[in-house]
């Protein structure tokens, strides 16, 4: 019988610099592209990140927020520490409204909300899965923008209330359109002619802590 061994994986992160989205004496948000790290992985190997590059320049840099190596867009960093503490609250509130793009497996009609608790999947992890026992609330509104009728794959819109991990990918995924490469959660990912995972995070909003009632609205250029 033939033993099915699993791939090892070989960081081989993107060169080169961040481009800067927005920064002024508080943050500065750059364009994270797909297959760099946030922040540095356990392994010596794995160190090469967002937070390493930046910290750099920034010796006190805090980040506010992940995006999953397999994603690209905007990663909010504080340049120090009040303005960690000051994100901080604004993300616990519920303050900032995050808009993703991906492609999606198969043709999304209409617009919806998922209501999907998630928790790790502990023998695959870093995996999550859906747990509607012992879950923990995680909610997502998605909107159809486009349909590929050649490719069968549809451009969409997604809104995370809650900010689990993984939570677009597998809520995406539990409605029955994965998101297009992904490793992870696609159960043929080798459908899409994507090289690489779907999933953008496109726009990020919320008022500006320290400046009085300016709000920020930054955006990230969809790269597929």
């Amino acid at each position: 019988m033939a033993v099915i061994t699993k791939e090892k994986f070989i960081y081989t992160p993107p060169l080169g610099e961040l481009p800067v989205l927005y920064e002024d004496e508080y943050f500065i948000a750059v364009d994270k592209p797909a297959g760099l790290l946030s922040v540095p992985g356990r392994l010596p190997e794995h160190h090469d990140s967002a937070f390493l590059r930046l910290q750099h320049n920034f010796q006190a840099i805090k980040i506010t927020h992940r995006l999953d190596m397999a994603t690209s867009g905007i990663l909010l960093f504080a340049k120090h520490r009040d303005a960690e503490i000051a994100m901080s609250k604004i993300f616990q509130k519920r303050a900032v409204e995050k808009q993703y793009i991906a492609w999606v497996q198969g043709k999304l009609s209409t617009s919806g909300e998922v209501n999907a608790p998630l928790i790790t999947d502990w023998p695959n992890r870093p995996k999550q899965k859906v747990d509607l026992a012992e879950g923990k609330p995680a909610q997502t509104y998605y909107k159809p923008l486009e349909y590929n009728t050649i490719k069968g794959i549809t451009r969409v819109q997604l809104t995370p209330i809650t900010g689990r991990s993984h939570q677009l990918r597998i809520h995406m995924m539990h409605i029955g359109h994965p998101i297009c490469g992904d490793q992870f959660y696609h159960p043929e990912p080798h459908l899409c002619e994507f090289k690489r995972m779907a999933l953008h995070a496109h726009k990020l909003s919320f008022i500006h802590p320290f400046i009085e009632d300016q709000e920020l609205n930054i955006i990230s250029p969809v790269p597929f």
